[in-house]
């Protein structure tokens, strides 16, 4: 099993990338997250190898949370590697965590390739889930201000997949950052 690569990027796309190791070039398939994060030299990438009848992908992540949360997801019935990278590509574990955590449907479903039932079946299935996105990739105290922020949001009368939607959105470290970020754009959803 191939769990990491190290190594210099030969070629890139948005969706893959040629990651040369000792003499030999490995296809790996990353998210967009991934890609815009990548340089164009070396690289060191944890992958995730999935050996089917007629292919042996590998699929790499610069993040190990990322990695964390493709594998999780690929466990689901129903969603496989392309579903589970267009989940990484559309949002970041921290983003994807706060949509689990207010069992946003209409967040998972802006995902290419997932329709309704998809969306619940995720949801059910990676319930509490989102306190390991959270906690993995932030710092206890941005999770701790995620959540509150999100409080208070419902506490002010907006629906749970707006507030969702607008915290995945923003950037701030603490609760009053957040919630003001968070006001500004729910006016304009």
């Amino acid at each position: 099993m191939i769990v990491g690569l190290k190594g210099k990027i030969v070629y890139k796309e948005p969706s893959f990338v040629h990651v040369e190791v000792s003499g030999v070039v490995y296809e790996v398939f990353i998210s967009l997250q991934t890609f815009s994060a990548l340089g164009n030299d070396e690289v060191s990438l944890f992958t995730s190898q999935i050996i089917r009848e007629d292919a042996q992908l590998l699929f790499g992540f610069l993040d190990m949370s990322e990695k964390k949360m493709f594998t999780r997801l690929i466990k689901i019935n129903g969603v496989g590697p392309k579903v589970g990278m267009a989940i990484c590509s559309t949002y970041t574990p921290s983003q994807f965590g706060v949509i689990i955590n207010n069992k946003d449907m209409n967040g998972v479903k802006k995902v290419p390739g997932i329709g309704p039932k998809s969306a619940g079946r995720i949801l059910v299935e990676l319930n509490g889930f989102d306190e390991e996105l959270l906690s993995s990739n932030d710092t206890p105290s941005k999770t701790h201000s995620f959540n509150e922020a999100s409080e208070a949001l419902e506490s002010l009368g907006f629906k749970k997949d707006k507030i969702s939607k607008a915290l995945s959105a923003c950037d701030g470290e603490d609760t009053a950052s957040l919630v003001k970020q968070a006001l500004k754009l729910l006016q304009t959803i």
